[in-house]
């Protein structure tokens, strides 16, 4: 298990797969699956059946994990009609605490 540079309420984009292009927040993160969760993204079809008496059976819709290195952070300097993926790295600001920084820009991606 390795430490993940995505966290949950990142704003992302799909770099590979099916998917590719879309964007989303990530909802949920899995880390000891190296998975996340991104709204709207990678969705699924399950079949319910009725189980009680009167109630009708559906299709539920859901978003599957998406494993983590087919994402990218979204450059929090890239111009609002056209987002940009970007890597992410570490740093110390002077009050010495962590922050992930976009590669692309050096912005913070932490607030």
């Amino acid at each position: 298990m390795s430490k993940m540079k995505i966290k949950k309420g990142d704003r992302v984009m799909v770099v590979t797969g099916r998917d590719k292009g879309k964007q989303g927040e990530v909802v949920r993160v899995l880390p000891e699956e190296n998975r996340v969760v991104i709204a709207g993204v990678n969705m699924r079809q399950r079949h319910k059946k009725a189980r009680a008496a009167g109630e009708q059976s559906q299709i539920v819709s859901f978003e599957a994990p998406i494993h983590a290195s087919n994402v990218a952070h979204i450059d929090p300097a890239s111009e609002p009609g056209k987002p940009r993926p970007t890597r992410v790295g570490f740093k110390f600001l002077d009050d010495g605490r962590k922050v992930r920084v976009a590669r692309r820009s050096g912005e913070l991606i932490d607030r």
